[in-house]
């Protein structure tokens, strides 16, 4: 499996990290390690997120962060789509 990773969530990665790292730059690096961690265990377990609410996504919940990463399956490649906060409103389309 080929994971990919789109702009968007790479622009959102590296903004969470700046925000995070205002406060505690240990903090963030350890945020950001968790959530490509979470991501590379993808590759194994593709499946492992539940249903999108956006249709033909899946969700990873990432454990011990409030984050959720959204991406689609598209044959052999896996695309990260982007990292919301489970807070945040989502878009209806992504």
């Amino acid at each position: 499996m080929n994971i990919v990773w789109s702009r968007q969530a790479i622009g959102h990665l590296a903004q969470l990290r700046t925000y995070i790292a205002r406060d505690s730059p240990g903090a963030a690096a350890r945020v950001a390690a968790t959530l490509l961690d979470a991501v590379e265990r993808l590759e194994e377990f593709p499946n492992i997120g539940r249903p999108g609410r956006v249709a033909g996504t899946r969700e990873l919940v990432v454990p011990g962060t409030p984050y959720v990463i959204p991406y689609r399956l598209r044959g052999d490649r896996l695309e990260i789509i982007a990292v919301f906060h489970g807070r945040q409103k989502w878009p209806k389309r992504l």
